[in-house]
């Protein structure tokens, strides 16, 4: 199959020239379209009150998994008028998410701490503070991964569901077009399902990154054709380029 076009559900870059996508767009001569398929919602105080039984001021440290997280924590405490004490102490999945924290507190002054990437990490950093009471916000569709490391190493912690994922209305897409579609979260596999509820994959090629949203992705009937990060491809840009190359030289 030629492809030509492709729908990346994903933001456009902000400057597409210097994007991973830039040089497969000349190369190939495509068309690559950027619409993200969900947006995150946080929950008000009202629902937030309604949805938990944890009270955010009881806890003397937060456990943070995005910048979502992050957010939402620091938004929903100024609703409810809770104020952070100094002595609060972070704990953050990745360096990203940690330095994000400026944003809020000054952060030389506080208590961070973050791992490198892996679950296993962060709880082997968390267990070294065990006398501390921990919050870890959280999305109202959230992965357990880490919970089931928490609950099995007895950390005393509780979840604070304080956003959600609502899929965006699609309905202006036209799929017949594309004949590659690429996701990065079971999120953009359920918008597609609840768009495009008749949609047949037929010949198109399936692109996902990470193994929920190749779960999410067979689940739902799709043939995955392109899964990223493997050990060629770290990244989704290069495990599509990797794929449009092998299928020009199959021609």
């Amino acid at each position: 199959m030629k492809i030509k076009n492709i729908l990346i559900s994903q933001p456009k870059p902000a400057d597409i020239e210097k994007s991973p996508y830039s040089d497969m767009i000349k190369k190939y001569g495509l068309v690559i379209d950027f619409h993200k398929f969900f947006k995150i919602e946080g929950l008000s105080s009202i629902d937030f009150r309604k949805e938990n039984k944890v009270r955010v001021a009881d806890n003397t440290a937060v456990i943070f998994t995005s910048k979502h997280g992050v957010d939402h924590f620091f938004r929903l405490a100024t609703e409810l008028r809770v104020n952070i004490p100094e002595t609060m102490k972070y704990f953050c999945s990745s360096e990203s998410t940690a330095y994000y924290l400026q944003k809020y507190i000054q952060y030389r002054k506080r208590k961070i701490f973050f791992s490198s990437s892996e679950n296993s990490d962060l709880v082997d950093i968390i267990r070294k503070h065990k006398t501390e009471k921990y919050i870890l916000p959280c999305n109202e569709e959230h992965n357990n991964e880490l919970s089931d490391l928490l609950d099995a190493h007895k950390i005393n912690y509780s979840k604070a569901v304080m956003y959600r994922t609502v899929s965006e209305n699609m309905s202006f897409l036209d799929l017949n077009k594309y004949e590659m579609l690429v996701f990065f979260s079971p999120s953009g596999i359920k918008s597609l399902q609840q768009n495009f509820p008749e949609f047949k994959q037929g010949e198109k090629i399936i692109g996902v990154f990470g193994a929920t949203t190749a779960q999410a992705a067979r689940e739902a009937g799709l043939t995955i054709q392109i899964e990223a990060p493997s050990a060629t491809a770290p990244s989704m840009a290069k495990a599509v380029e990797q794929y449009l190359a092998a299928n020009q030289k199959a021609k």
